[in-house]
């Protein structure tokens, strides 16, 4: 299969670091032109299943905006500008939690919209994740950290309290893992 082209870039909105707007021509491969083909730019993010030694999963009860109610989330945050996708990863467990992990497993990239763009999530296991400082996030929301077994996420998911699409599948491909190792 053929993928499609990026023929032009127009920007049509630049509303912040948080969110940007073109308007692209895209070539088809049976030749077809679109010339206006909305795209969303907004920033590429890590989330962080983090697994301590006796295999509890560290993670938050929190709020979010797109949230319906308060819901259960991985760690995670955006990636500084020119940041690689693993220091992140590092830096905002070692932020939110004030844990550092010994073994980092990629759960692989993914495009957040498949057809309209709107970043891309970097998703990682972090095992044997172990306390050495205090958090340090200045996030928005109220957090709660807990350190959850594997069935406990499997419930959770289960449940619909895992509220954003890119957690889940950070939690489900960790379980997948999780369920497979040694």
């Amino acid at each position: 299969m053929k993928q499609w082209q990026t023929l032009q870039r127009v920007q049509i909105l630049n509303h912040s670091k948080f969110l940007q707007v073109e308007a692209h021509t895209v070539a088809l491969p049976n030749g077809a032109i679109i010339a206006d083909w909305p795209w969303l730019i907004t920033p590429d993010f890590v989330n962080i299943v983090a697994c301590t030694p006796d295999q509890r999963i560290l993670c938050f009860r929190q709020t979010k905006y797109a949230a319906s109610r308060v819901a259960l989330a991985p760690v995670g945050g955006y990636l500084e500008p020119g940041e690689d996708a693993l220091t992140a990863g590092q830096r905002e467990l070692l932020e939110e939690t004030g844990y550092t992990a010994s073994e980092w497993l990629d759960l692989g990239r993914y495009a957040v919209d498949g057809n309209r763009g709107a970043g891309t999530a970097y998703l990682y296991l972090a095992r044997n994740a172990q306390p050495v400082a205090r958090p340090t996030a200045d996030d928005l929301e109220e957090q709660e950290l807990l350190l959850l077994t594997p069935a406990d996420i499997r419930a959770a998911l289960a449940a619909g309290e895992v509220q954003i699409l890119p957690w889940a599948a950070a939690f489900g491909l960790a379980l997948l893992y999780l369920a497979d190792a040694p």
